[in-house]
């Protein structure tokens, strides 16, 4: 698990100061269905695929 999880949106519930996320879990979210490539295709900015 990552040691340091950011979060960008400070309206967010989980959001922290110091841009830290408070969340127990983090779920990622892809824009074209099951699959995505990069991380434009995501929620996550972080995404790498596994491919």
């Amino acid at each position: 698990m990552a040691k340091d999880v950011l979060c960008d949106v400070n309206s967010c519930k989980f959001w922290n100061a110091g841009n830290h996320c408070g969340a127990a879990s983090i779920f990622v979210a892809s824009n074209r269905g099951k699959r995505a490539s990069v991380s434009a295709e995501t929620d996550c900015r972080t995404f790498e695929s596994k491919i």
